[in-house]
C-alpha cells in the first residue's frame, strides 16, 4: 500500500449503499470516514426537535437564524467499528435513521445557509486527505478537485427494498410503499434544487449496483481506489 493519501467522493441518490461502500473503504484504508447525510440529518433533528419543522410547516428562517446553535461532531464507536454522530454532544445516531427525518431531511439539505455551513465543515475535515466521504455534492462542491469520485445508482425499488429491510431489521414499524414513494420524492427533491443539486461530476466513475453483491463491488471499487494510489 502506497504511503500517499487521497480524498475518496462517493456522491449518489439516496439507499445507494454509499455509506456501506465507504466504511468498508476506510477500514481496508485506514482512512477516516465520514457520512454527511449523518449531518444534515442531525441538523433535521434539531429542526424537529425545537418544533421548526414538520411534514406541514418548515419556519426556514428560525432554523437558519439558530445555526450557530448546532454542534456537529462524529466520535469513534469501537464496538460498532464507526464513528457515530452527536448533536450538541448528544449520541442521536439512532434518532435520526428514522423514517420521519427521512421525510424531511431533503427539504433541510436545500437551505443555502445549511449547506453553506456543513460544507464548510467537510472541507474542514478533509484538509490532511486519507478520507472517505459519502453525499449528495462531495465530488460537486465539497472536494471538486478529489482523487476519486464515484456516483452510486440503482433502481428506486431496489434502493427501497433495501431501505425497507434495514428498518425492518431495527425493529421499525414501516411499509413498503411509503418508503418508495420517499425514495422517489427524495431523489426529485435532491434533483432539482437550486443550491448544489445531486448532479454527476464530469471526471466521477457513475456506479450501478442494483444487481451486485456487496463483495463484487468492494473489489471493483478497491481496483479503482488502487489505480488511484
Amino acid at each position: 500500500m502506497s504511503n500517499k493519501k487521497i480524498i475518496i467522493a462517493i456522491d449518489g441518490f439516496s439507499s445507494t449503499g454509499k455509506s456501506t461502500i465507504a466504511k468498508q473503504l476506510a477500514k481496508h484504508l485506514n482512512y477516516i470516514y465520514v457520512d454527511t447525510g449523518a449531518m444534515y440529518r442531525a441538523v433535521t433533528l434539531y429542526a424537529m426537535q425545537h418544533n421548526y419543522i414538520n411534514n406541514n410547516s418548515f419556519d426556514k428562517q428560525k432554523l437558519i437564524d439558530n445555526i450557530n446553535s448546532i454542534q456537529l461532531n462524529f466520535k469513534f464507536n469501537p464496538e460498532q467499528g464507526f464513528a457515530e454522530m452527536y448533536l450538541n454532544g448528544e449520541n442521536v445516531e439512532k434518532e435520526i435513521r428514522t423514517i420521519e427525518v427521512s421525510k424531511l431531511v431533503s427539504k433541510v439539505s436545500a437551505i443555502s445557509e445549511v449547506r453553506k455551513k456543513l460544507v464548510f465543515e467537510q472541507q474542514e475535515m478533509g484538509k490532511d486527505k486519507g478520507i472517505v466521504m459519502d453525499g449528495r455534492d462531495i465530488g460537486t462542491v465539497v472536494f471538486p478537485e478529489a482523487e476519486l469520485k464515484l456516483f452510486m445508482t440503482a433502481s428506486a425499488d431496489k434502493r427501497a427494498k433495501r431501505r425497507y429491510k434495514e428498518l425492518i431489521d431495527r425493529g421499525d414499524k414501516v411499509n413498503y410503499e411509503e418508503i418508495l414513494q420517499n425514495v422517489q420524492e427524495r431523489d426529485h427533491i435532491d434533483s432539482t434544487r437550486k443550491d448544489s443539486p445531486l448532479t454527476k461530476a464530469n471526471d466521477a466513475i457513475e456506479f450501478d449496483n442494483s444487481d451486485m453483491g456487496l463483495q463484487e463491488q468492494f473489489e471493483r471499487i478497491t481496483s479503482l481506489v488502487n489505480d488511484r494510489l
